[in-house]
């Protein structure tokens, strides 16, 4: 298995294509940092992507709401699971540069860039999506 040389930093957020997305993101980016809210997959998935070859993929079982700020900053954070309102730690764990792909609402969602620059964070609507609501912490706190 070939390494790619350094590169950027990506946190996928609750991986719903779990192992897969990781795996896929590690050979386009390098470094990727995961984090499953689901204790059972996240076992699995950290037992699977080394014996695979994916050794570059760190991965957290916990509430990705947080994101995982020992880690930070990154250069780029998806999100694959939809909060009502963006999660302000993620936005704190951008480098300059960095974007937050995130589907945003409830009922009604939109897929939005939140990019930081030296002015502060920017925001573009890309298109309506559907995605799975956010669990965790965010339930508790909407």
């Amino acid at each position: 298995v070939s390494r790619r040389p350094p590169g950027p930093t990506l946190l996928p957020y609750e991986a719903l294509v779990r192992s897969y997305q990781a795996a896929i993101l590690n050979r386009v980016a390098g470094e990727v940092y995961s984090i499953e809210i689901v204790e059972a997959l996240a076992l699995r998935v950290r037992e699977t992507l080394p014996r695979l070859g994916f050794g570059e993929v760190h991965l957290r079982y916990g509430d990705g709401y947080l994101g995982w700020p020992e880690a930070a900053p990154f250069d780029a954070i998806l999100v694959t699971a939809a909060p009502p309102t963006v999660p302000q730690p993620l936005l704190e764990q951008l480098a300059e540069g960095g974007r937050l792909i995130v589907p945003v609402g409830r009922s009604v969602q939109e897929l939005v860039v939140y990019t930081k620059t030296s002015k502060g964070i920017e925001r573009k609507s890309i298109f309506p999506v559907r995605f799975v609501p956010m669990t965790g912490m965010i339930q508790k706190s909407h």
